[in-house]
């Protein structure tokens, strides 16, 4: 029995006598004896020893089998995916003025409309829910909170589908956290709301710069007052963005929330991400700093270096495995404002990726949304593909002006996973 294409094997300098493996399909790390890859090599394992390997994915019948299942991989979690998710653009309307907005220059006094709110839940009764265990709803905009009735008005419509069908209703949203008070959770917690994901980007003095009210005034030490008054009704998820001259200062975030009260206890989960670099379509005409590419060198380091901090201080934050995009996922949508259904919130305004509207249905993208550009013998052999799959189509169509080809992550991951690896062991280990 052959080492699976999926394993990568990472060398333990403290000790040169052990080799780490570390599956990226099956996610299982296991420290070998160096001599196991020789064994393995001359089959000459113990009925033990290939059973373990086996079954943490680290050994495989044959290559040839292994590549037939890395091709139903995606058609095999989506067949046993019991929730449907669905992304709702209330609005693109915002009280804050961010220097890289993502919505830029789409952003306007646009509201989803009582007319829209009903068509989604007719689109919703429609069929889209059968054979499905819940549905979970993610107010974004703009800023969702802006439209507070709306979301009553929507998690109304669909907790009366739901309980029809006996199946489960839930909603979070993503918000700048300024109007997130525990006077709003607790209006909308009767509703179904389980969890808020909120935006910081650093310290006081560089989320200030970057998230200011329009007003130019700052506003950190409001949205923090938020979270630490409704950590404790509902989940709270921090997320933050950051540039290439200012990921460094992120640690002293984390230093703060935690003298601040918010602890890891408090906090779900924690999780930066670098500021993409919008087309000229839609990117505020002042901002320049975005990266065009996961493979950008300084990525690696802040990648690294950011994801460490946040771990040893106790948070949570996302384990290394395999994602599957929600662009391959038919039961994950956004829909937008106007009912216009799309497959990722950064495709949000393109018409050529509009797959449809809560009036008509959902249109086949295979073909546009290029599906299937993992589908080749080169990215079926690389160990990197459960973590990839062709990777983003949102950022190939930012960088290239086209989603045909791949959005490979070769570069970053031969760079960064082994420290990832490391870390969530290391970590584990602590917890």
């Amino acid at each position: 029995m052959p080492l699976s294409r999926y394993c990568k094997i990472y060398r333990k300098p403290e000790d040169q006598k052990q080799v780490m493996l570390f599956s990226t399909l099956t996610t299982a790390v296991a420290d070998v004896a160096s001599e196991v890859l020789q064994d393995i090599e001359k089959d000459n394992l113990s009925k033990s020893e290939k059973k373990t390997l086996t079954d943490l994915g680290f050994l495989v019948k044959n290559h040839e089998s292994e590549k037939r299942g890395l091709l139903r991989y995606i058609d095999d979690v989506n067949a046993e995916n019991n929730v449907f998710i669905a992304i709702v653009v209330l609005n693109l309307d915002c009280n804050l003025g961010c220097k890289y907005c993502y919505e830029g220059k789409r952003k306007g006094k646009h509201a989803l409309s009582a007319d829209t709110a009903h068509d989604f839940a007719d689109f919703v009764e429609s069929g889209i829910l059968n054979n499905k265990d819940a549905l979970n709803l993610v107010f974004y905009g703009g800023e969702p909170l802006l439209s507070v009735d709306t979301i009553i008005r929507i998690s109304k419509s669909m907790r009366s589908i739901v309980k029809k069908q006996g199946i489960e209703f839930s909603f979070s949203f993503i918000t700048n956290g300024t109007l997130l008070t525990p006077q709003v959770v607790k209006k909308l917690k009767p509703f179904g709301l389980r969890a808020a994901s909120v935006t910081l980007d650093g310290p006081k003095e560089v989320h200030d710069a970057f998230r200011p009210f329009k007003t130019g005034k700052g506003s950190f030490d409001i949205i923090v007052k938020n979270i630490k008054n409704v950590s404790s009704l509902i989940d709270v998820h921090i997320g933050g963005n950051y540039t290439q001259d200012r990921y460094r200062e992120f640690p002293r975030l984390l230093d703060y929330l935690i003298e601040s009260g918010l602890t890891p206890d408090k906090i779900s989960s924690i999780k930066f991400d670098p500021v993409f670099q919008e087309s000229n379509e839609f990117a505020p005409p002042d901002f320049h700093d975005g990266c065009m590419s996961i493979n950008e060198p300084w990525l690696v380091e802040a990648a690294i270096f950011l994801r460490e901090e946040i771990l040893k201080r106790g948070f949570r934050t996302q384990l290394i495995g395999p994602v599957v995009c929600a662009v391959e996922r038919p039961d994950n949508l956004v829909v937008n404002y106007d009912g216009a259904l799309y497959k990722c919130p950064g495709l949000v305004g393109r018409k050529n990726f509009c797959v449809g509207s809560v009036k008509t249905g959902i249109r086949d993208h295979r073909a546009t949304h290029c599906l299937d550009n993992w589908k080749n013998d080169e990215c079926l052999a690389c160990a990197y593909l459960p973590l990839c799959f062709g990777g983003c189509r949102y950022m190939k169509l930012l960088r290239d002006n086209d989603m045909q080809g791949l959005d490979c992550k070769k570069g970053f991951y031969d760079k960064t996973l082994e420290a990832f690896v490391r870390q969530d062991v290391t970590y584990a280990e602590q917890g």
